[in-house]
């Protein structure tokens, strides 16, 4: 029971854990090569991942998608540190709308033009995204803001990331605590009283088959 127990807290974490990486905002220290316009027919494997049409636009199955290409500065421990290599990486640039994540973007058209004067110059950006690039899905994260920066070596600090993962931990810490109050007041008592009922009946029956045990004997010293 206890090793069920670790494999369900652990399943818990991977799925959450999965979950926050894939819809928390991500930065990419990038050189934007190109960007492109290409036709896209969506899969049962592929279509979760991507977003809606643009907005003020009818969703097709088969749409338009802008792709932003860039060379990104390779990391290690999700971005936290840099390396000195590079590596190619395609971002797609759809509009979120009001649907999740909650990013609340509208602005798909003027982000491409963006990453295009971009690719103008040979200078580098940082590139705001969520999601996956999953090759063999053809799934692309999507870039949810483009930045000019001075160099491949600036600093990015996940400042959202950072408040939302303390905001968490003080929201469980707060859940649990009301959980233990909650708890002691109402929920323990319910199951002592509960337990001190079961006691009593027990008890009870006890002595009833005690008395009728005690009857049973009477009949047996007379025969």
């Amino acid at each position: 029971m206890h090793r069920i127990k670790i494999a369900f807290r652990v399943a818990v974490f991977l799925i959450f854990g999965a979950i926050f990486h894939y819809v928390l905002p991500q930065h990419d220290v990038v050189q934007v090569t190109s960007t492109e316009v290409i036709r896209t027919d969506f899969s049962s494997y592929n279509r979760l991942f991507y977003a809606q049409a643009d907005s003020g636009s009818v969703e097709q199955p088969t749409r338009d998608l802008r792709l932003i290409n860039t060379n990104k500065k390779k990391t290690f421990l999700l971005g936290f540190i840099p390396r000195d290599t590079t590596g190619v990486m395609v971002y797609r640039n759809e509009d979120t709308g009001w649907i999740w994540p909650p990013y609340f973007k509208f602005d798909s058209s003027d982000l491409q033009a963006e990453a295009a004067n971009s690719a103008r110059g040979d200078e580098w950006a940082v590139v705001t995204h969520y999601g996956w690039r999953i090759r063999w899905a053809s799934v692309y994260p999507n870039a949810v803001g483009v930045r000019t920066v001075s160099g491949p070596d600036v600093t990015i600090i996940p400042w959202f990331n950072i408040a939302f993962f303390i905001f968490l931990i003080v929201g469980l810490a707060f859940i649990r605590a009301m959980w233990r109050q909650f708890r002691e007041r109402a929920v323990d008592p319910l199951m002592d009283s509960a337990g001190h009922r079961v006691d009593e009946v027990q008890a009870g029956v006890a002595a009833r088959k005690g008395r009728i045990s005690r009857w049973l004997d009477t009949w047996r010293s007379k025969k």
